[in-house]
């Protein structure tokens, strides 16, 4: 049994997740140099573009296209830093699922378990391909324009010449491997996350169907309290481990959403704007993602206390009963999914992002007039 194989496909081939199967010194070393090509690739054109604004920018228009791409490769690299910060702690939390009382036992808690594996492991592929268009679209305008021009795909300062064929070549080169592999991280990091999330879902599942069985096997409800224990620790690790990566990314995703909008307002040409708009369409998945996932974990989590209640209570013994409400009561908190420390992840945050990054937009035009 495995979890989440897609998204630790893409962590590992974009060098933030070292397969399990190269455990040999000659595959570590190998794959510990390739993780740092990724880690300089990625850093190097981030610092390009903080640089080119520190340095470089000297009006709006400037610094709103620089924002545009430093802000989502800032994103890039900080998920990059905590998936790799956080190795031993996601395999920590893999495993909790994988061992007991967590780990499914019979085939209808595998169907259960692959139900929502699947559903995640399909929305990853989903994700995956809505990346992959927009990386062809952004492509393919540079390739048209500013190549053409022999401009770099992006504003950058660069401590040296670049005017050189060559070096312009691999300069412009790197800026589009840079910008693919951020892409990636984020569909990686995201899924992986939002994964974890639908987990507690599913494990919140498998403990109702087997607080149902409890009328013919009042045995298994220890197992039961014990996953109810797990689960809400798992939920708890999450938040701990993961809080960071969710509150950058809802402050970001307010920035790109206000700063997209701002360049779609002044772009005229058409092929630049399908890319802004399939950029941005990516950054509200990236957001989306989290609310949607992080509601759900709520109302499923709620969800069980109503499970509890439509069980056949007069079939059971006091001692069951007493242990089932004990069980409801600590259900009554729901669980929650929180970054910042005080916001939850859930479909009302993600309404606040969209007004603040369309009022944080307003005041830029305005600011232009």
């Amino acid at each position: 049994m495995r979890i989440l194989k897609f998204t630790f496909k893409l962590l590992a081939i974009f060098g933030c997740w070292r397969p399990e199967s190269w455990t040999s010194l000659y595959k570590r070393i190998l794959y510990y140099v390739y993780s740092s090509i990724m880690i300089i690739s990625l850093y190097t054109f981030m610092l390009s573009q903080l640089m080119d604004i520190i340095l470089i920018v000297d009006n709006a228009d400037d610094f709103s296209d620089n924002v545009f791409v430093f802000v989502p490769m800032l994103l890039s690299c900080s998920k990059m830093f905590i998936l790799l910060k956080n190795r031993k702690s996601i395999i920590m939390l893999i495993n909790i699922l994988m061992k007991k009382p967590c780990r499914p036992l019979t085939s209808e808690e595998m169907e259960i378990f692959h139900k929502f594996d699947n559903s995640i492991q399909i929305n990853t592929r989903r994700y995956t391909c809505l990346g992959t268009i927009t990386s062809l679209c952004i492509l393919l305008t540079s390739l048209s324009t500013s190549f053409k021009k022999r401009k770099l795909t992006y504003r950058a300062w660069l401590p040296f010449d670049y005017s050189s064929t060559t070096l312009f070549f691999l300069l412009y080169i790197h800026q589009l491997i840079s910008l693919l592999a951020a892409g990636f991280l984020n569909v990686a990091c995201d899924t992986l996350i939002c994964g974890l999330l639908v987990h507690i879902c599913c494990q919140i599942e498998i403990l109702t169907y087997r607080l149902r069985k409890i009328i013919f096997h009042s045995d298994i409800l220890r197992d039961c309290i014990y996953q109810h224990y797990h689960i809400f620790r798992f939920a708890f690790l999450i938040n701990v481990k993961f809080r960071l990566t969710m509150t950058i990314q809802l402050i970001m995703s307010m920035f790109i959403v206000c700063f997209t909008l701002y360049q779609l307002s002044k772009t005229t040409a058409k092929a630049k704007y399908i890319e802004m708009i399939m950029f941005m369409t990516c950054m509200l998945t990236q957001i989306f993602f989290y609310c949607w996932y992080g509601n759900e974990v709520k109302l499923k989590s709620r969800q069980l206390i109503d499970d509890i209640f439509e069980m056949e209570w007069l079939t059971l013994d006091e001692n069951i009963k007493k242990s089932l409400i004990i069980i409801m009561k600590r259900a009554v908190m729901p669980i929650q999914i929180i970054s910042a420390y005080i916001i939850p992840m859930n479909l009302d945050s993600f309404m606040g992002v969209l007004k603040t990054s369309y009022s944080t937009y307003n005041l830029l035009q305005q600011m232009q007039k």
